[in-house]
């Protein structure tokens, strides 16, 4: 658990790893482009678990994460390959790009549907040693999902994708200035939800 007292994990792997030098990380792509399995191996291995870690946070769902997770990679191996790709410098920015408009558009659809009240996961994918037990996590999903969406999305993206705020900001198109201060606003609603007797204190 971070200082934010939120999880940069989930269920069954490691935490996610800082960002890679864009450098690096375009040498890679320049290798995948070619289809050198062992190019493409490194990039899955840096980047599945991280958006898997976005998909289900966002969408609550095992599954579904892995069916997002798995669409992104094809749409990226398709633009890499084929000469489509064109965000050099910005590979990360770009990848998560993919995984965020895929996730909307999974939200949309859902939310359309007559009856359906769509219920993101939140960060209940981090795993359990993390908390106090179920009920710390039950509470900690409880919250995040009284967020608003695009709190619950900077969030996600911070601690669940594990993109620092440069990378949010080229996601977004958002002045970084501009999401640190959303990014703290939405853990101040966040502490305050979770213990509403300290925040009545403190404005009483």
């Amino acid at each position: 658990m971070n200082q934010d007292g939120l999880g940069t994990q989930h269920a069954g792997t490691e935490k996610a790893p800082l960002s890679a030098r864009a450098e690096d990380i375009e040498a890679i792509v320049a290798r995948a482009s070619t289809n050198e399995e062992q190019a493409w191996a490194e990039l899955i291995g840096l980047y599945s678990r991280r958006v898997y870690a976005l998909a289900k946070s966002r969408l609550g769902d095992q599954h579904l994460a892995e069916e997002i997770t798995q669409a992104v990679f094809v749409v990226v191996f398709q633009y890499v390959t084929d000469g489509r790709y064109q965000a050099k410098g910005r590979f990360e920015p770009w990848l998560f790009r993919i995984a965020i408009n895929r996730i909307r558009d999974h939200i949309r659809r859902t939310t359309r549907r007559p009856g359906h009240t769509h219920e993101t996961g939140s960060l209940a994918s981090a795993p359990a040693k993390t908390w106090d037990g179920h009920e710390e996590m039950d509470r900690l999903r409880d919250a995040v999902s009284q967020l608003p969406q695009t709190d619950q999305e900077i969030i996600a993206l911070r601690h669940q994708a594990g993109l620092e705020f440069k990378g949010i900001a080229d996601l977004l198109d958002e002045p970084v200035g501009t999401l640190l201060a959303r990014h703290h606003r939405a853990l101040a609603k966040l502490r305050r939800l979770l213990n509403p007797a300290a925040a009545h204190e403190n404005t009483a």
